[in-house]
């Protein structure tokens, strides 16, 4: 029987899951401000602003499945009001149809770590950002009886298409034009999702029976490497050089002050002022745990930054 998708956020994931549907013959609805250029050939598409519940509602009419793949502009002053109301909404209103939601979440909301971040680690009190998203946690966990909610979360993804990540423009995207990577803590071993590995997860959950539902999931990584040695394997793809430029974390206090982003990453400079490891055994012990090896990633997003 063919189930109708909906999805909000056609973005660097959002994409990836629609196309596969689609390819699969089943019903894709994009939802989101600004319809998709081009709109992928056979999906639908519908207007809708998450933050007004009215469209939310009328965006999920019909549908079996929710992918909730939004992002906010990177600031916490807008985050403090839209992702309470935007979780608030798509909880509403996939409750009154019955829809299964899979939400691509990160992993802010459990703050500064010591050891390999679990599903069932506590939700941090610390952080203007990681707050706010312990706050929408406990949002959809209130709603379990109520609401087949997932929970995908993810580190920082890279891939293809992905430009704006840490890895993404300033990272593999400058060392594919010849410039300089920009980097925050280069040699401190960091964790990262590809960005199709992310897609087949949410593919995977939207296979899964009910009882995978009202609970989180790390998505699977590659194994643990440096930003540094991530930045040489694209490099060595496109057989050029490798420079870096690192901005020094102790700065990042001094620049927010004056750069609003840097006082962002400031607000989460636990992700990159120690080793960022993410556990996702729960999730490879019921599904799958062959993630993508950086040596296929890496040059597959340099490569995609060359064309």
């Amino acid at each position: 029987m063919k189930k109708l998708t909906v999805v909000f956020g056609n973005g660097a994931i959002g994409h990836l899951v629609t196309e596969k549907l689609l390819a699969d013959g089943q019903a894709v609805r994009i939802a989101q401000r600004k319809q998709p250029t081009p709109l992928p050939a056979g999906a639908d598409y519908v207007h809708c602003d998450i933050l007004d519940p009215d469209t939310v509602r009328l965006a999920v009419e019909g549908a079996s499945q929710v992918l909730l793949a939004v992002g906010f502009a990177y600031d916490a002053r807008f985050w403090r009001t839209a992702w309470p109301l935007a979780m608030e909404n798509v909880l509403d209103a996939c409750a009154a149809v019955d829809a299964r939601v899979v939400f691509i979440d990160n992993l802010y909301q459990l703050g500064a770590q010591t050891t390999p971040r679990t599903e069932e680690m506590a939700l941090t009190t610390a952080g203007e950002k990681p707050v706010i998203l312990a706050q929408v946690t406990r949002m959809w966990m209130a709603a379990r009886g109520r609401v087949r909610f997932a929970a995908l979360r993810c580190p920082d993804f890279y891939g293809p298409g992905v430009v704006n990540s840490y890895l993404g423009e300033t990272g593999l995207g400058a060392v594919a034009k010849g410039r300089p990577a920009l980097m925050l803590a280069p040699d401190t071993p960091h964790d990262f999702a590809y960005a199709p590995d992310v897609a087949r997860a949410v593919l995977t959950l939207f296979d899964a029976p009910d009882d995978a539902y009202g609970q989180a999931w790390n998505i699977p990584c590659a194994p643990t490497r440096t930003p540094r040695a991530i930045l040489q394997l694209g490099a060595q793809a496109l057989g050029v050089p490798l420079r870096i430029t690192t901005i020094p974390l102790w700065s990042l206090g001094v620049l927010g002050l004056f750069v609003r982003f840097m006082k962002e990453v400031a607000d989460v400079r636990f992700t990159w002022d120690r080793p960022y490891h993410v556990d996702a055994g729960k999730f490879t012990r019921r599904f799958w745990s062959d993630a993508t090896p950086f040596e296929t990633g890496a040059a597959a997003t340099a490569r995609s930054f060359m064309a």
